[in-house]
């Protein structure tokens, strides 16, 4: 099996509570532990990504909108989308372990290390796709989607609302 969750591979969270965000890979696991018994990768993501700057803007506001949050978490593979990015990130690999995890400190600390490092990456103006959100459009849902939520009676004004438009943006 091809190796595709390689230490430094920028993915992006399917599911759960960071769904949508980019993440960068710092371990992967692939036959599992004994805790977690399937293929699984410990990532640094970005919870809240860094706001527009404008070149008008003075430096206290240019240190306000340049702040990034990060988060450390554990992902299963099946809940990671990758992508064709690379971050490469020396700093991580010796912050974050399986271990970090076990200790509220242990981890307060590392998120702490994964800002400093994300900020300076930002700083310096490097993976710059990395550091933007991902655009999503909410108003589409997909014509295979409508058949089974329209069976739901709560879910019958949205859909032809939503589906209005989403055939309109298709040229349907």
């Amino acid at each position: 099996m091809v190796k595709v969750y390689k230490p430094g591979k920028v993915a992006i969270v399917l599911q759960g509570r960071q769904a949508g965000k980019k993440v960068v890979v710092i371990k992967q696991l692939d036959e599992g532990t004994k805790e977690r018994p399937y293929p699984h990768a410990v990532v640094a993501g970005i919870e809240r990504y860094p706001r527009k700057v404008t070149k008008r803007m003075g430096a206290k506001t240019l240190a306000k909108r340049s702040k990034v949050k990060p988060f450390i978490k554990t992902v299963n593979y099946s809940h990671l989308f990758p992508t064709r990015y690379q971050l490469e990130l020396e700093g991580l690999k010796g912050t974050v372990s399986t271990d970090t995890f076990k200790e509220v400190t242990q981890r307060e600390d590392a998120k702490k290390t994964v800002k400093k490092l994300l900020e300076d990456r930002y700083q310096q103006g490097k993976n710059r796709w990395f550091f933007t959100p991902l655009r999503v459009r909410r108003s589409a849902v997909p014509l295979r989607c409508t058949c089974i939520l329209s069976d739901l009676p709560r879910f019958r004004p949205v859909l032809s609302a939503s589906v209005s438009v989403w055939a309109y943006d298709m040229g349907l």
